[in-house]
């Protein structure tokens, strides 16, 4: 009769060694599996190489390295899975602000001057409005053909006029005879006489007119009577 004989010790421990080497395999394969799968190492040999960085591997680091090799020249078929469309919201995008319109340019106003026939003044800054039957006259003359008309005498008066205080001053407003001690355009003796018509006799020429205009109408009634005395005499 065949008697059946128990393993020896040493055998049983020889067995336990290998099923933990199996073991030990196993669990480096499945490791080693995730870590290609997880990091995709270009080649197999990278990936070895990544697992495996000494000179003198051990049996369980070599299957280790076969295993990424073999994981690395297989088909990758991830690689044609189309691509997916983005899952996450798109943002509208606003439409372009509409290009502001560019302010009216606002007309600017011409200023504009009242057209008088206003051209003279006196030195104290008194203006007269001359009349256009005197526009052939300027300075203190046209002064004087302007009142001459308010007194309501004619332009063959203030001719007269003319040529009456063109002898006695020559219109100056600042004339002064030495000798007798006559003033102004119509030659008043004193000269101060025209305050009657102004404090500003001495240098405004309208008040020196009026004065001489009031004198005239008073003495001889008109510039023409004036002067026919001033040719007859001297003086008027």
């Amino acid at each position: 009769m065949f008697t059946r004989r128990k393993p020896s010790r040493a055998k049983h421990r020889s067995a336990e060694r290998r099923t933990g080497v199996v073991r030990k395999v196993l669990r480096h394969r499945v490791f080693v599996s995730a870590a290609a799968v997880v990091f995709a190492l270009g080649t197999a040999s990278s990936a070895s190489a990544a697992i495996i960085n000494t000179d003198d591997p051990t049996p369980q680091e070599q299957l280790a390295a076969e295993i990424v090799a073999e994981a690395g020249s297989t088909d990758r078929q991830w690689d044609q899975v189309d691509t997916m469309d983005s899952i996450l919201p798109v943002k509208e995008q606003s439409a372009p602000e509409a290009e502001k319109p560019e302010a009216a340019e606002v007309p600017v106003e011409e200023e504009t001057t009242e057209e008088t026939t206003d051209d003279s003044s006196d030195d104290s800054g008194t203006t007269v409005d001359i009349s256009a039957e005197c526009s052939d006259y300027s300075g203190n003359q046209a002064i004087g053909c302007t009142m001459t008309l308010d007194h309501g005498w004619d332009m063959s008066e203030f001719q007269c006029l003319v040529d009456l205080w063109n002898r006695e001053s020559g219109w100056d407003e600042s004339a002064y005879n030495s000798g007798s001690g006559a003033y102004g355009i119509p030659q008043s003796l004193p000269g101060d006489k025209m305050a009657a018509n102004g404090d500003d006799w001495e240098t405004n020429p309208a008040t020196q007119i009026a004065w001489g205009l009031d004198y005239i109408n008073g003495t001889y009634g008109s510039p023409c009577d004036a002067w026919s005395h001033s040719e007859s005499t001297g003086w008027y």
